[in-house]
């Protein structure tokens, strides 16, 4: 039903989280992002960012013709709608949802992303960007800590798509150089979702791709040297 383009990410992770929760049947074709699988004609053709992840619903719920969609929260948000899961019907719950969704796709993920880079994969070691990125992963994770001392899941009672999309952002806690036992909300609501089954077997599927190495030097030139050209 769903052919998910797919490498082993957090925001890789985030499409498995649900399409295990929903008990989708799915296909997962890899990209290999640091071989330039992403450039392909092929792909770009569903994902002009060139950007995973993306999918092709071959079964959509208007039962017309295939329907392919790239970006992460618009993926998630998409399969909410078509499986009425994870997303609240009521305007209030809707709202918050959608609140914590967008907060990740335009905080959380860009800013530990960066962390990611300045940390691990810059071939120079800038003091100032690291700890502006550390700092800036510091206070975000602080605003999760608020919001979940209020609530169990980011967007309230319930889990849902937005605590789908942040989960796999704070899994790398101790590479964004992050102490989870300073946000002990935090650290509960991820040890909640770390113990759900479909959690655990999404995490599975990645086990065979994530052995691979995820960024080489060759690989580091596809991924950090693009541009319009």
């Amino acid at each position: 039903m769903i052919d998910l383009f797919y490498w082993p990410t957090p925001n890789g992770h985030k499409i498995t989280l649900f399409l295990e929760e929903a008990g989708l049947d799915y296909t997962i074709h890899p990209v290999d992002i640091s071989a330039g699988d992403q450039f392909r004609p092929e792909f770009l053709a569903i994902s002009p960012n060139n950007r995973m992840p993306a999918i092709i619903d071959r079964s959509p719920k208007d039962d017309g013709e295939a329907i392919s969609v790239f970006e992460s929260g618009a993926i998630l948000l998409y399969l909410a709608e078509k499986t009425d899961r994870f997303l609240p019907e009521d305007i209030r719950g809707r709202t918050a949802v959608t609140e914590w969704l967008f907060w990740q796709v335009g905080g959380l993920g860009p800013m530990a992303g960066q962390n990611h880079h300045f940390g691990q994969y810059a071939p120079e070691k800038i003091p100032y960007a690291i700890t502006r990125y550390v700092n800036e992963t510091n206070r975000l994770y602080g605003v999760m800590d608020r919001r979940l001392a209020r609530a169990p899941f980011l967007g309230g009672a319930d889990y849902s798509i937005a605590d789908m999309a942040s989960y796999p952002w704070v899994v790398p806690w101790q590479r964004q150089q992050q102490d989870l036992e300073e946000f002990p909300n935090l650290e509960r609501w991820f040890d909640t979702i770390a113990a759900r089954p479909a959690t655990i077997r999404a995490y599975e599927k990645a086990k065979d791709l994530s052995a691979r190495p995820s960024v080489t030097e060759e690989g580091k030139k596809i991924l950090f040297g693009q541009t319009a050209r």
